[in-house]
């Protein structure tokens, strides 16, 4: 079977820079995927992304050395058991407060005896080789997300089960939690960025890989500062807005030091 690289950066110390596809298009994929990303993830929670479009998007990426993740819907076998057989390497599951619900994710994820994961890999074969089943459970990658306080709280049991193998941070729902607003993937709380370092050192007690969103390159290097080892920056859909925005402020500035009309 094809390794798991992202095992591999982490076991050496080294940090995972991911990526993060908001657009249902492959080739948007592709070209997110071939700008150095380490991992590439598809958000099928929020945007226009279902399951044929992961599909696309998945063979896209695999075009390129990233490791091809997603983030599902919701803690629910079905459509993570599709999204593994198509290919996906890493799975990250939004909204995971307890210890029950953490050995349900994984159980999901890992054929028996380990978990409940119906066979039939289909793409994953394609991917990852003949002998993918054999090795699965041992190369695709699980992550609960902790993004409230309930989860925080219980952050110890999560962490502690069997075949999970590591925790992803979502700020912006974490600090709507705790109560704090507006939430962002840069707080500035006290008590939510306690609450995230907090995270940060619980998980990696227990040997699990911490990960975290952002909102971009500094807050990112930040979060690899305070221990974390793999980091999201925006999203293809946020980076293009950004940067057609700029492109407008710029053009716009030129214009008008040029004594330009500017409508």
């Amino acid at each position: 079977m094809r390794k798991n690289e992202l095992r591999k950066t982490i076991a050496d110390g080294k940090t995972v820079l991911n990526g993060w596809l908001a657009i249902a298009n492959p080739f948007s994929a592709e070209l997110m995927a071939h700008q150095g990303f380490d991992a590439v993830t598809i958000d099928l929670q929020h945007g226009p992304v279902d399951f044929q479009a992961a599909m696309g998007m998945l063979a896209a990426i695999s075009t390129t050395p990233a490791v091809p993740m997603v983030r599902v819907p919701w803690n629910e076998p079905i459509l993570t058991g599709k999204l593994l057989d198509a290919g996906a390497y890493g799975v990250i599951c939004p909204m995971i407060n307890t210890k029950a619900q953490a050995e349900a994710l994984v159980a999901a994820c890992r054929y028996p005896p380990r978990g409940q994961r119906s066979f039939g890999p289909n793409r994953a074969v394609l991917y990852g080789g003949a002998d993918y089943w054999q090795h699965a459970n041992a190369e695709i990658l699980v992550f609960a997300m902790v993004e409230t306080l309930e989860a925080v709280e219980n952050l110890d049991e999560i962490v502690s089960v069997d075949g999970l193998d590591g925790v992803y941070v979502g700020p912006s729902d974490l600090s709507l939690s705790m109560g704090k607003t507006p939430p962002t993937l840069d707080p500035q709380d006290p008590d939510v960025l306690a609450a995230i370092k907090s995270i940060c050192t619980g998980t990696r007690k227990r040997g699990k890989i911490a990960g975290v969103h952002t909102d971009g390159p500094k807050t990112a290097i930040r979060r690899f500062g305070e221990g974390y080892q793999l980091c999201t920056i925006l999203s293809d859909a946020r980076l293009m807005a950004n940067a057609a925005a700029a492109a407008v402020r710029e053009a716009r500035g030129q214009m008008a030091q040029a004594g330009a009309k500017t409508y």
